[in-house]
């Protein structure tokens, strides 16, 4: 922990002196005296030094805050402008998704109808190899009918 002289307190809270012993003397720092000089820890009380000073800010301000209504227009109209902007742009991306969801959906139903052509080109394969198939078994039946044939004559 490090203790604070005075001077370093005042610069460290920009609080004055006078301030400074208030919280003092109401015990809401931590203070100790060595050889005459006063340290403070300035890591204990900061819940009431922070108001303090807050509470001397609000008191001198109050009454130099003046709003003029021109500046109060400029801003109602600076925030109806951003406002028409985001709506404006809103609008934009509303239109931005409809395209791109219309491009999609346009997309889906092309790959549907590659999907169901290519789905009859394949049955129309298969039932071609079934068919090749079945003209093969016959081929071999045959061929094999005639070889038989051809060895009991051989053999007769």
């Amino acid at each position: 922990m490090k203790w604070m002289n005075d001077e370093e307190y005042m610069e460290l809270t920009g609080l004055n002196l006078l301030a400074i012993e208030d919280l003092a003397d109401r015990g809401k720092l931590t203070i100790k005296v060595e050889d005459g000089v006063r340290y403070i820890d300035p890591s204990k009380g900061t819940q009431d030094v922070v108001p303090t000073q807050l509470k001397e800010l609000s008191t001198r301000n109050t009454h130099e805050i003046i709003v003029q209504p021109e500046f109060v227009e400029k801003t109602i109209g600076t925030i109806i402008n951003l406002h028409e902007k985001v709506l404006d742009a809103k609008d934009e991306t509303l239109d931005a998704v409809k395209v791109e969801n219309e491009f999609l959906r346009e997309a889906l139903e092309s790959l549907q109808e590659l999907y169901d052509e290519d789905r009859n080109t394949i049955a129309i394969l298969t039932e071609q190899l079934k068919l090749s198939q079945q003209e093969v078994e016959f081929m071999r039946r045959k061929y094999k009918l005639m070889w038989n044939k051809a060895i009991e004559e051989h053999m007769s």
